[in-house]
């Protein structure tokens, strides 16, 4: 099955279009929320206007959101329209506890009393209904106010197309109501796959009840969206397939994420600076680490060292920034026993977390060997190129795979291979720091145009552009 192929209508070089036409993007996550998930839409903002088109946006008022980065913001054009609408659901810190599992000692339901255990089988029957009933997520609780106030600014100002961008999928539903009222032409953006969201993401809903009710919301999506774009080749062809099953006769695009050149302005590329007094190999990552980026094999790597050449870790310092789950800090508390140097960093904004990456020897990727990996590219991929720094690839067969084969065609191993990535580790400490940072080896790709925001947002406008005539 073929994707379509978009270039851009319009060259870097050329003159600006004048603003004809305006788009409503709804996202629920919007600076100044921060992660990787909100780089997407903030850049189409951003360079949307290049191509003829301006913005409103449509957002959370009070997201509940487990991080805000207020640098982001820099990138938004003073005069952009922004319409909030407030969501009814808990603050994060609030759901994260109700979905936690109490931990209890083992005479712990004795010592809590009839009283006790009553409050808990409510607790956990009204948690219950509520999960069945919040479908496809929890932001269904933003859709009365946000529908309320899309309206409002549809009447307000005339626009020429809707895109809907996800997660979360309650966006994809808003984009349809919003459509069947405005007859405006729906794009719909996958960031990620509704199925394997579904699968693998924390607190997602699998149950048999939760699968039926998805399946029948996402056949209703693609079946009024007239676009559909996905961050991968694979996805590409597997929504277009999902389309026309559904009856759908709507085109799917691949528009991959990328990196902006704007923001490495003050960032080193390549080497490390030679005056930097770190005796250890540096590796970093960031990123969430959870399920579907599991630190797992890398530290059955780090721990086959320790086994065979304990020393060498003596030069080796772990970097992991960002948020990680429970079940991926006691993995990592696996190599605390090693001379492995291991830092842990929370989230940081958008800025440092790239000064830390230019800074580093090498940076890590990881993507879990499950099914549907396969077409995955992690956001932060096409960052680490940007930076041309060697990346340690640790990932399934598949478009990721292939990706970084382009560019370093030795370090890319399978999840499984722990003697692999044992020897890519061994082989760099052995040398580090007596041959200096400067004679590692470095990424020099030839052209990385295809992967920056700018080209991508061009790709939108001519998705735009084929429906609004």
């Amino acid at each position: 099955m073929s994707t379509h192929i978009l270039e851009n209508t319009i060259a870097e070089t050329e003159t600006v279009p004048p603003l004809t036409k305006r788009l409503l993007l709804i996202s629920y996550h919007f600076p100044p929320v921060g992660g990787a998930g909100v780089q997407r839409p903030l850049k189409f903002v951003k360079y949307l206007r290049r191509y003829g088109w301006d913005v409103s946006v449509l957002m959370a008022a009070n997201p509940s959101v487990p991080v805000f980065d207020e640098s982001l913001c820099r990138d938004l054009p003073d005069d952009l329209v922004i319409e909030k609408a407030r969501t009814w659901e808990p603050d994060y810190r609030t759901k994260q506890q109700l979905a936690g599992k109490t931990q209890t000692g083992p005479h712990a339901a004795g010592r809590m009393g009839i009283v006790g255990r009553i409050k808990g089988l409510v607790k956990g029957a009204v948690k219950g209904v509520a999960n069945t009933l919040l479908q496809p997520d929890q932001q269904m609780l933003w859709l009365p106010n946000a529908l309320g106030a899309a309206r409002r600014l549809l009447k307000r100002l005339p626009h020429h197309a809707i895109l809907a961008t996800a997660p979360p999928y309650s966006n994809l539903i808003l984009g349809t109501m919003l459509k069947r009222r405005s007859g405006l032409p729906l794009v719909v953006d996958y960031r990620d796959e509704w199925d394997l969201s579904s699968q693998y993401l924390e607190n997602s809903k699998r149950d048999w009840l939760s699968r039926v009710v998805q399946e029948r919301m996402q056949r209703s999506v693609l079946r009024r969206a007239d676009a559909i774009i996905a961050t991968t080749q694979g996805s590409t062809q597997r929504l277009q397939q999902r389309a026309q099953e559904a009856g759908s006769k709507a085109p799917a695009y691949c528009i991959f994420n990328g990196f902006d050149e704007a923001d490495f302005s003050h960032h080193s590329t390549g080497s490390p600076k030679k005056n930097c007094e770190r005796t250890r190999f540096q590796l970093v990552y960031t990123g969430t680490l959870w399920n579907l980026t599991t630190v797992e094999p890398l530290v059955r790597a780090i721990e086959r060292l320790h086994s065979d050449l304990p020393e060498l870790l003596e030069r080796l310092e772990l970097v992991f920034v960002g948020r990680k789950t429970p079940e991926q800090i006691a993995i990592l508390n696996r190599i605390s026993g090693t001379r492995c140097q291991v830092i842990l960093r929370d989230y940081c904004d958008h800025s440092e977390a790239l000064g830390l990456m230019a800074e580093a020897d090498a940076l890590c990727l990881l993507l879990s060997g499950v099914p549907g990996a396969e077409r995955v590219a992690p956001a932060k991929l096409f960052e680490y190129l940007a930076l041309r720094k060697p990346i340690l690839a640790i990932t399934p067969e598949g478009e990721t795979a292939a990706i970084v084969r382009r560019y370093f065609p030795q370090n890319q191993f399978e999840p499984s291979n722990d003697h692999g990535i044992a020897n890519w580790l061994s082989e760099r400490l052995a040398v580090f720091p007596e041959t200096g940072r400067e004679d590692l080896e470095r990424a020099e790709p030839a052209d990385l145009t295809e992967f920056t925001r700018l080209h991508q947002t061009g790709q939108l406008a001519e998705v735009l552009n084929t429906l609004v005539k």
